[in-house]
Protein backbone atom coordinates (compact mmCIF):
# COMPACT_ATOMS: atom_id res chain seq x y z
CA UNK A 1 0.00 0.00 0.00
CA UNK A 2 1.78 3.27 -1.10
CA UNK A 3 2.56 6.13 1.47
CA UNK A 4 2.33 8.87 -1.41
CA UNK A 5 0.21 10.35 -3.46
CA UNK A 6 0.77 12.86 -6.64
CA UNK A 7 -2.61 15.14 -6.18
CA UNK A 8 -1.42 16.70 -9.58
CA UNK A 9 -1.35 13.38 -11.18
CA UNK A 10 -4.79 12.91 -10.12
CA UNK A 11 -8.24 13.51 -12.48
CA UNK A 12 -10.03 16.59 -11.13
CA UNK A 13 -13.32 16.19 -9.11
CA UNK A 14 -14.82 19.37 -10.46
CA UNK A 15 -13.03 21.41 -13.60
CA UNK A 16 -15.27 24.13 -14.98
CA UNK A 17 -14.68 27.98 -15.69
CA UNK A 18 -15.05 29.07 -12.40
CA UNK A 19 -12.94 26.62 -9.97
CA UNK A 20 -11.34 23.42 -9.82
CA UNK A 21 -11.43 20.95 -6.97
CA UNK A 22 -8.86 17.55 -6.91
CA UNK A 23 -9.81 15.49 -4.24
CA UNK A 24 -6.95 13.05 -1.87
CA UNK A 25 -9.54 10.59 -0.23
CA UNK A 26 -9.98 7.24 0.65
CA UNK A 27 -11.25 6.12 -2.32
CA UNK A 28 -8.13 7.07 -4.15
CA UNK A 29 -5.61 6.88 -1.31
CA UNK A 30 -6.58 4.04 0.47
CA UNK A 31 -4.51 3.95 3.56
CA UNK A 32 -6.02 7.59 4.76
CA UNK A 33 -7.61 7.35 8.14
CA UNK A 34 -9.02 10.26 9.74
CA UNK A 35 -7.79 12.94 7.17
CA UNK A 36 -7.73 13.35 3.57
CA UNK A 37 -6.82 16.30 1.68
CA UNK A 38 -8.53 18.45 -0.99
CA UNK A 39 -6.59 21.22 -3.39
CA UNK A 40 -8.94 23.87 -4.19
CA UNK A 41 -8.80 26.66 -7.13
CA UNK A 42 -11.57 29.17 -7.14
CA UNK A 43 -11.03 31.66 -10.47
CA UNK A 44 -10.89 35.30 -10.13
CA UNK A 45 -14.75 36.70 -9.90
CA UNK A 46 -16.06 33.67 -8.71
CA UNK A 47 -16.74 31.30 -5.86
CA UNK A 48 -17.08 27.65 -3.66
CA UNK A 49 -20.51 27.88 -3.36
CA UNK A 50 -22.54 27.67 0.48
CA UNK A 51 -21.84 24.24 1.46
CA UNK A 52 -20.73 22.43 4.61
CA UNK A 53 -19.19 18.87 5.63
CA UNK A 54 -21.62 16.34 7.73
CA UNK A 55 -18.51 14.45 9.15
CA UNK A 56 -15.56 16.21 9.21
CA UNK A 57 -13.91 19.64 10.06
CA UNK A 58 -12.18 21.66 7.53
CA UNK A 59 -8.33 23.00 7.51
CA UNK A 60 -7.40 25.05 4.93
CA UNK A 61 -4.32 26.40 4.26
CA UNK A 62 -3.87 29.76 1.02
CA UNK A 63 -1.54 28.69 -1.37
CA UNK A 64 -2.18 32.21 -3.25
CA UNK A 65 -4.23 34.64 -4.34
CA UNK A 66 -6.88 36.61 -2.12
CA UNK A 67 -10.68 35.43 -0.79
CA UNK A 68 -13.25 36.27 1.11
CA UNK A 69 -14.77 33.93 3.93
CA UNK A 70 -18.15 34.25 4.89
CA UNK A 71 -19.26 31.25 7.87
CA UNK A 72 -22.91 30.96 9.43
CA UNK A 73 -22.03 28.31 12.39
CA UNK A 74 -24.09 26.66 15.09
CA UNK A 75 -25.84 29.95 17.25
CA UNK A 76 -26.16 31.39 14.77
CA UNK A 77 -22.57 32.70 14.52
CA UNK A 78 -21.54 34.89 11.62
CA UNK A 79 -17.68 36.04 10.87
CA UNK A 80 -16.31 37.06 7.90
CA UNK A 81 -12.61 37.91 6.76
CA UNK A 82 -10.27 37.98 3.93
CA UNK A 83 -7.65 34.85 3.65
CA UNK A 84 -4.46 35.40 1.29
CA UNK A 85 -0.94 33.53 1.02
CA UNK A 86 0.39 32.04 4.31
CA UNK A 87 -2.86 32.07 6.40
CA UNK A 88 -5.12 29.55 7.21
CA UNK A 89 -8.88 28.60 8.34
CA UNK A 90 -11.00 26.88 10.36
CA UNK A 91 -14.64 25.56 9.68
CA UNK A 92 -16.66 23.40 12.41
CA UNK A 93 -18.12 20.29 10.44
CA UNK A 94 -21.35 21.14 9.30
CA UNK A 95 -20.84 24.81 9.55
CA UNK A 96 -21.96 26.64 6.13
CA UNK A 97 -19.42 28.26 4.57
CA UNK A 98 -18.24 30.09 0.95
CA UNK A 99 -15.44 31.09 -0.07
CA UNK A 100 -15.02 34.22 -2.63
CA UNK A 101 -12.26 35.05 -5.18
CA UNK A 102 -11.24 38.66 -3.47
CA UNK A 103 -8.01 39.39 -6.14
CA UNK A 104 -7.01 39.36 -10.03
CA UNK A 105 -5.56 36.10 -9.89
CA UNK A 106 -6.60 32.82 -8.69
CA UNK A 107 -7.05 31.61 -5.03
CA UNK A 108 -5.61 28.44 -4.12
CA UNK A 109 -5.87 26.11 -1.02
CA UNK A 110 -4.91 23.14 0.69
CA UNK A 111 -7.63 21.80 2.68
CA UNK A 112 -7.66 18.96 5.18
CA UNK A 113 -10.74 17.25 6.67
CA UNK A 114 -10.77 15.32 9.78
CA UNK A 115 -12.46 12.18 7.41
CA UNK A 116 -11.10 10.27 5.14
CA UNK A 117 -14.01 10.44 3.32
CA UNK A 118 -15.74 13.59 3.67
CA UNK A 119 -19.21 13.99 3.04
CA UNK A 120 -19.82 17.47 1.10
CA UNK A 121 -23.63 19.10 0.65
CA UNK A 122 -24.01 22.66 -1.22
CA UNK A 123 -26.63 24.83 -0.88
CA UNK A 124 -27.72 24.66 -4.03
CA UNK A 125 -28.43 20.99 -4.30
CA UNK A 126 -30.55 20.75 -1.00
CA UNK A 127 -32.65 23.61 -2.02
CA UNK A 128 -33.07 21.78 -5.75
CA UNK A 129 -34.33 18.84 -3.44
CA UNK A 130 -37.30 21.21 -2.14
CA UNK A 131 -40.62 22.10 -4.05
CA UNK A 132 -40.98 26.08 -5.13
CA UNK A 133 -43.88 25.55 -2.66
CA UNK A 134 -41.68 24.71 0.64
CA UNK A 135 -38.84 27.39 -0.28
CA UNK A 136 -41.97 29.69 -0.70
CA UNK A 137 -43.21 29.17 2.75
CA UNK A 138 -39.71 29.14 4.16
CA UNK A 139 -39.45 32.60 3.13
CA UNK A 140 -43.31 33.69 3.31
CA UNK A 141 -43.52 34.43 -0.10
CA UNK A 142 -45.85 33.95 -2.75
CA UNK A 143 -45.05 30.62 -4.65
CA UNK A 144 -45.26 32.10 -8.00
CA UNK A 145 -42.41 34.72 -7.17
CA UNK A 146 -39.91 31.41 -7.14
CA UNK A 147 -41.37 30.38 -10.35
CA UNK A 148 -38.48 29.07 -12.68
CA UNK A 149 -35.98 28.05 -10.00
CA UNK A 150 -33.69 25.19 -10.63
CA UNK A 151 -35.10 21.91 -9.62
CA UNK A 152 -31.45 19.48 -9.47
CA UNK A 153 -29.95 18.11 -6.23
CA UNK A 154 -26.53 18.21 -8.13
CA UNK A 155 -24.44 21.05 -6.08
CA UNK A 156 -22.95 23.84 -8.70
CA UNK A 157 -19.64 23.50 -6.24
CA UNK A 158 -18.64 27.00 -8.16
CA UNK A 159 -20.01 29.62 -8.98
CA UNK A 160 -19.44 33.28 -10.68
CA UNK A 161 -20.25 35.95 -8.29
CA UNK A 162 -23.24 38.27 -9.77
CA UNK A 163 -21.63 41.43 -8.54
CA UNK A 164 -18.33 42.10 -7.74
CA UNK A 165 -16.96 40.89 -4.06
CA UNK A 166 -16.94 43.76 -1.65
CA UNK A 167 -15.34 43.20 1.33
CA UNK A 168 -17.21 44.66 4.76
CA UNK A 169 -14.10 46.55 6.94
CA UNK A 170 -14.87 44.29 9.83
CA UNK A 171 -13.90 41.62 7.61
CA UNK A 172 -10.29 42.85 8.89
CA UNK A 173 -11.07 42.13 12.28
CA UNK A 174 -9.41 39.58 14.23
CA UNK A 175 -11.35 36.09 13.76
CA UNK A 176 -11.06 32.96 15.48
CA UNK A 177 -11.99 30.74 12.85
CA UNK A 178 -8.53 32.67 10.78
CA UNK A 179 -4.95 32.17 11.82
CA UNK A 180 -1.92 33.92 9.84
CA UNK A 181 0.47 30.95 10.64
CA UNK A 182 3.45 32.37 8.51
CA UNK A 183 3.89 35.36 10.77
CA UNK A 184 3.70 33.55 13.62
CA UNK A 185 6.64 32.95 16.07
CA UNK A 186 8.42 29.13 14.92
CA UNK A 187 7.95 26.95 17.78
CA UNK A 188 11.53 25.28 16.90
CA UNK A 189 14.19 26.98 14.30
CA UNK A 190 17.99 26.42 14.02
CA UNK A 191 20.76 25.93 11.30
CA UNK A 192 18.60 23.02 9.64
CA UNK A 193 15.18 24.65 9.46
CA UNK A 194 12.27 25.87 10.99
CA UNK A 195 8.82 25.18 12.30
CA UNK A 196 5.78 27.32 12.80
CA UNK A 197 2.83 25.53 14.32
CA UNK A 198 -1.21 25.59 14.52
CA UNK A 199 -2.26 23.47 17.25
CA UNK A 200 -4.69 24.02 20.04
CA UNK A 201 -2.04 25.63 22.10
CA UNK A 202 -1.74 28.21 19.72
CA UNK A 203 -4.97 28.46 17.92
CA UNK A 204 -7.75 26.75 20.45
CA UNK A 205 -10.91 26.75 18.32
CA UNK A 206 -9.03 23.65 16.56
CA UNK A 207 -10.78 19.98 17.68
CA UNK A 208 -9.58 17.72 15.19
CA UNK A 209 -6.68 18.76 13.40
CA UNK A 210 -3.61 20.79 13.73
CA UNK A 211 -0.85 21.75 11.17
CA UNK A 212 2.86 22.43 10.70
CA UNK A 213 4.45 24.74 8.21
CA UNK A 214 7.95 22.66 8.47
CA UNK A 215 10.98 24.24 6.35
CA UNK A 216 13.81 22.11 5.66
CA UNK A 217 17.14 24.01 4.78
CA UNK A 218 19.60 21.88 2.48
CA UNK A 219 22.08 20.93 5.01
CA UNK A 220 18.67 20.24 7.41
CA UNK A 221 16.81 16.59 7.93
CA UNK A 222 13.59 15.91 10.02
CA UNK A 223 15.22 13.17 12.27
CA UNK A 224 13.28 9.56 12.43
CA UNK A 225 10.50 9.78 14.49
CA UNK A 226 6.97 9.00 15.37
CA UNK A 227 3.92 10.09 16.59
CA UNK A 228 2.43 7.92 19.54
CA UNK A 229 -0.99 9.30 19.17
CA UNK A 230 -0.95 11.28 15.63
CA UNK A 231 -1.70 10.40 12.65
CA UNK A 232 0.59 12.60 9.58
CA UNK A 233 -0.51 13.97 6.19
CA UNK A 234 2.17 15.99 4.60
CA UNK A 235 1.95 18.38 1.08
CA UNK A 236 5.00 19.47 -0.44
CA UNK A 237 4.38 23.27 -0.75
CA UNK A 238 8.48 23.76 -2.53
CA UNK A 239 11.56 21.51 -3.13
CA UNK A 240 12.49 17.68 -3.22
CA UNK A 241 12.99 15.29 -0.41
CA UNK A 242 13.03 11.70 0.43
CA UNK A 243 11.20 10.05 2.81
CA UNK A 244 10.94 6.06 4.63
CA UNK A 245 8.58 4.40 6.04
CA UNK A 246 8.53 1.03 8.01
CA UNK A 247 4.94 -0.92 8.04
CA UNK A 248 4.59 -3.42 10.58
CA UNK A 249 6.36 -6.97 10.13
CA UNK A 250 9.60 -4.62 9.35
CA UNK A 251 8.57 -3.90 5.56
CA UNK A 252 10.11 -0.82 4.55
CA UNK A 253 9.31 1.92 1.87
CA UNK A 254 11.12 4.78 0.58
CA UNK A 255 9.49 7.50 -2.04
CA UNK A 256 10.86 10.66 -3.82
CA UNK A 257 8.77 13.57 -2.91
CA UNK A 258 8.21 16.45 -5.06
CA UNK A 259 5.99 20.19 -5.02
CA UNK A 260 2.00 18.71 -5.09
CA UNK A 261 2.95 15.38 -3.32
CA UNK A 262 0.66 14.30 -0.79
CA UNK A 263 1.85 11.44 1.41
CA UNK A 264 0.25 9.70 4.98
CA UNK A 265 1.66 8.44 7.80
CA UNK A 266 -0.61 6.25 9.80
CA UNK A 267 -0.24 6.87 13.74
CA UNK A 268 2.96 5.35 15.03
CA UNK A 269 4.87 4.67 11.82
CA UNK A 270 7.85 5.25 11.98
CA UNK A 271 9.78 7.77 9.61
CA UNK A 272 11.86 10.15 8.48
CA UNK A 273 12.33 13.10 5.57
CA UNK A 274 15.79 14.86 4.47
CA UNK A 275 16.23 17.20 2.05
CA UNK A 276 17.25 16.68 -1.73
CA UNK A 277 18.69 19.98 -3.32
CA UNK A 278 20.83 22.27 -1.91
CA UNK A 279 17.40 25.00 -1.73
CA UNK A 280 14.86 24.50 0.93
CA UNK A 281 11.83 22.14 1.37
CA UNK A 282 8.67 23.18 2.51
CA UNK A 283 6.16 21.05 4.06
CA UNK A 284 2.18 22.06 4.94
CA UNK A 285 1.96 18.67 7.60
CA UNK A 286 -1.44 18.21 8.56
CA UNK A 287 -2.32 15.90 11.82
CA UNK A 288 -5.43 14.20 13.05
CA UNK A 289 -5.18 15.55 16.66
CA UNK A 290 -5.47 19.46 17.79
CA UNK A 291 -2.06 17.84 20.14
CA UNK A 292 1.00 16.78 18.34
CA UNK A 293 3.71 14.38 20.09
CA UNK A 294 6.87 13.67 18.58
CA UNK A 295 9.32 10.64 19.62
CA UNK A 296 12.58 10.84 17.59
CA UNK A 297 15.77 9.30 17.53
CA UNK A 298 17.46 11.92 19.17
CA UNK A 299 15.79 11.71 22.29
CA UNK A 300 15.20 8.11 22.14
CA UNK A 301 18.67 6.08 22.09
CA UNK A 302 20.40 8.44 25.32
CA UNK A 303 17.51 7.63 27.30
CA UNK A 304 18.43 3.59 27.69
CA UNK A 305 21.47 2.40 28.76
CA UNK A 306 24.42 1.13 27.07
CA UNK A 307 23.80 -2.30 27.76
CA UNK A 308 20.33 -2.28 25.90
CA UNK A 309 21.32 -0.23 23.01
CA UNK A 310 24.61 -1.56 22.18
CA UNK A 311 22.96 -4.44 21.20
CA UNK A 312 19.92 -3.74 19.79
CA UNK A 313 21.26 -0.98 17.29
CA UNK A 314 24.66 -3.12 16.34
CA UNK A 315 26.89 -0.67 18.37
CA UNK A 316 30.30 -0.83 19.55
CA UNK A 317 30.95 1.15 23.40
CA UNK A 318 32.52 3.85 21.31
CA UNK A 319 30.44 4.53 18.45
CA UNK A 320 27.36 4.81 21.47
CA UNK A 321 30.05 7.05 23.04
CA UNK A 322 30.02 9.63 20.54
CA UNK A 323 26.08 10.08 20.18
CA UNK A 324 24.80 13.10 22.04
CA UNK A 325 23.21 12.16 25.23
CA UNK A 326 20.07 14.42 24.61
CA UNK A 327 17.36 14.37 27.35
CA UNK A 328 15.11 15.52 24.38
CA UNK A 329 14.34 15.36 20.71
CA UNK A 330 15.70 18.10 18.23
CA UNK A 331 13.18 17.41 15.02
CA UNK A 332 15.29 19.20 12.96
CA UNK A 333 18.97 17.88 12.60
CA UNK A 334 21.64 19.22 10.30
CA UNK A 335 23.35 16.92 8.07
CA UNK A 336 27.71 16.34 8.44
CA UNK A 337 27.14 13.84 5.48
CA UNK A 338 26.21 14.29 1.91
CA UNK A 339 22.73 12.96 0.59
CA UNK A 340 22.84 9.11 -0.03
CA UNK A 341 22.02 7.92 -3.98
Amino acid sequence: MSYKLSLGSLPPAVDCPAGKKVAGNKSNFPILKGLSVYRLTVKPGCFREPHWHANADELGYCLAGKAFVTIFASGNIHAQFTISAGEMFFVPSGSLHAIENAGDTDADFVITFSHEQPEDFGLSGFAGCLTPGVLANTWSMPVDELAGLPQSPRDIEFGRLASPCEIPEAAGFVSPYKFAIESRAPLLANEAGSAIVARRDTWPLLRNQAMYSVRIHGIGMREPHWHPETAELGYVKEGRARMTVESPGGVSETYELAPGDVYFIPRAYPHHIENLTDGEVHFLIFFDTPDVQDIGFTGAVPAFPGRVMRPTLGLTDRQLGDIPRLPADILLVGKKNPVER
